[in-house]
């Protein structure tokens, strides 16, 4: 199994559907096999928000990581995110994304925390209990501050001395909690990976001094984030800004003034296919593919950056 190198670009990968909604698995291979061998590509993760993991039935989320790691196998391993209740599905659907092929897992936390919040303890039981079942190195989904699966600092901090976690996927979304956060993490194990997977203000958020980026964005323009990336890296502020200001039109058009939603996801995948990246940009409900308003935007942001296909004008 390979290992994993988080530092640098992890795409959260879209999944092509095909009319009828099913997954379009050749049309899945081309597209992480393009995605793996860009630059400053470390690795794909499966079955993120990106990938519409909500519209999948557990066993499609392990047929999404089984055809991608096939794929990808000579090119970069494959992280699946675990998305669950509770500890007994999470430990069944950690094993068969092992089995699938992924070489590590993100985990995002239960969503009825969500709606019930959750103690320290939970958590860390929950993480405890899939790295037992799996032995596979383990990502923490950070989700945005203001929900109530939010995690502290402190939590963060006591996460990060497990050594089974090896990296943080940080998603506050509240720029005072993700500093505080990245210097509690540090602290804690200064080893552990810091990604940020603010897809809406990439270079805000990479110049805290993080390790890399984990975010779906990666799937439509994972060349310019590498180049946002390795400019941060340098200290060149000038080319940073120069690099962001390709990506604002294309964030903007695919994220509005917003965080990432389904939605968005929809208008993403769009843009992949007249970038020519994907060649259906088939959404399942309940999302929806965008308007013709909104494609119309999403053709100008192609075209600022010169993504578009020749015969998607």
């Amino acid at each position: 199994m390979q290992a994993i190198d988080y530092h640098g670009i992890i795409p959260a990968i879209a999944v092509p559907f095909n009319k009828d909604f099913s997954i379009n698995e050749p049309d899945l291979r081309r597209f992480a096999q393009w995605l793996g061998k860009q630059e400053g590509v470390k690795a794909l993760m499966t079955n993120g928000h990106t990938g519409e993991v909500f519209s999948l039935t557990a066993r499609e989320r392990a047929e999404v990581t089984r055809i991608t790691a096939d794929a990808v196998k000579d090119i970069c391993p494959v992280i699946s995110s675990i998305v669950c209740e509770g500890i007994n599905e999470a430990v069944e659907q950690a094993g068969w994304a092992k089995e699938a092929g992924a070489a590590g897992l993100d985990v995002m936390p239960p969503h009825h925390w969500l709606r019930f919040g959750f103690k320290p303890e939970h958590c860390l039981d929950y993480f405890h209990a899939i790295a037992e079942a799996s032995k596979l190195p383990l990502i923490v989904h950070i989700y945005p501050a203001w929900t109530r699966g939010s995690y502290s600092s402190q939590l963060l901090a006591d996460l990060a001395r497990l050594p089974y976690v090896k990296a943080f996927k940080m998603g506050e979304r509240e720029m005072n909690k993700y500093a505080r956060d990245i210097k509690e993490i540090r602290a804690a194990d200064p080893t552990k990976a810091l990604l940020t997977c603010h897809d809406e203000y990439l270079l805000s958020s990479m110049v805290q001094g993080i390790d890399g980026a984990l975010v779906g964005f990666a799937s439509l323009v994972p060349g310019l984030i590498n180049d946002l990336l390795k400019a941060v890296r340098a200290g060149d502020l000038h080319e940073a800004m120069r690099v962001q200001a390709l990506i604002t039109p294309l964030k903007d058009a695919v994220y509005g003034a917003g965080e990432p939603t389904g939605e968005a996801h929809g208008r993403m995948k769009a843009a992949m296919a007249l970038a020519g990246i994907i060649s259906d940009g088939t959404v399942r409900p309940p999302t929806h593919a965008p308007s013709e308003e909104e494609l119309t935007l999403i053709r100008a942001a192609l075209q600022h950056a010169g993504m578009l296909k020749q015969n998607a004008a």
